[in-house]
């Protein structure tokens, strides 16, 4: 199994060219995998973690309506959001993207050409208690933070309408399980928590503001990230067709909940599934240990 790691945002910082740093992060490792799985296991599942950002910024050219607090889907067949059918070249992907698309194809390549059960799932926003959200990377574990500690959260273009769907790291792992059980060659997926796990800024903010207590300090910056998603939705449609006993587990709000206090995450999943379970009472505790 080749996992991904998060975009090496500071690269240029530390003198180290992102693109040269991607590509030996991502395709070399996936090109010696593969090939050792090839010669060695050719019939072992092989499960590599790409991004949604291998499709750049074609998304954004769906048709697209502004509602008071997030954007939104303009047509009724793009309800479901970005199927595997969507392009991935010809659009600008940041060089982290465009690594990862090189890593994508090349394990798409070995399942198609020699016939070997290999799987891309294409991740929108994980996320999960061990998350270390950064300021561009990690959307809701970063916003957590920020209530937590106190910092300014800085909103990129595009009102902070910009959406985006989350899926936590539980069901990530039961949908790499499920297809490792009875694996495809050369599957691609999109896997992100669908769209009644979306979420724009505005809405994160409000809703961590009820969890809090408090309101955060925010800064709007307008000019948005270069190659950045306005809307993004993860059209789970394939994946729930092939593997239909797979499904989403933790709700946003179980994950919202979880990033206040990452080391209760599993007891308040628990709980969450307790019939005695009380969201309000739960809540309050959490204003208090925050």
């Amino acid at each position: 199994m080749e996992i991904g790691i998060g975009p090496l945002l500071e690269s240029f910082s530390t003198g180290r060219d992102p693109f040269v740093v991607q590509v030996l992060g991502h395709h070399s490792p996936a090109a010696k995998q593969t090939s050792a799985v090839r010669r060695y296991c050719p019939e072992s599942p092989f499960i590599f973690m790409s991004t949604n950002k291998v499709y750049g910024d074609a998304p954004n050219e769906l048709p697209l309506k502004e509602l008071p607090s997030r954007w939104e889907y303009a047509a009724a067949e793009d309800w479901d959001g970005i199927g595997e059918s969507c392009r991935i070249d010809q659009s600008m992907h940041s060089l982290f993207g465009v690594s990862k698309a090189a890593a994508d194809l090349l394990v798409q390549e070995y399942g198609r050409y020699f016939n070997m059960p290999t799987v891309c799932f294409r991740g929108g926003c994980l996320t999960g208690p061990n998350h270390s959200g950064a300021e561009l990377h990690g959307f809701l574990a970063y916003m957590a933070r920020c209530f937590r500690e106190g910092r300014t959260y800085r909103i990129f273009g595009y009102k902070g309408k910009q959406v985006r769907d989350n899926i936590h790291s539980q069901d990530v792992c039961a949908a790499f399980h499920t297809f490792y059980q009875n694996p495809r060659c050369a599957a691609v997926y999109n896997l992100g928590g669908g769209r009644h796990k979306s979420v724009s800024i505005l809405e994160a903010i409000e809703y961590f503001e009820e969890l809090f207590g408090t309101k955060l300090q925010v800064q709007y910056v307008d000019e948005n990230r270069l190659g950045d998603h306005i809307c993004y939705v993860s059209d789970l449609t394939r994946f729930r067709r092939d593997y239909p006993s797979w499904g989403i587990q933790v709700s946003l709000e179980d994950i919202a909940t979880m990033e206040i206090a990452p080391c209760l995450s599993l007891r308040l999943f628990a709980l969450r599934h307790e019939p005695r379970y009380d969201f309000a009472v739960i809540t309050s505790a959490l204003r208090r240990f925050a």
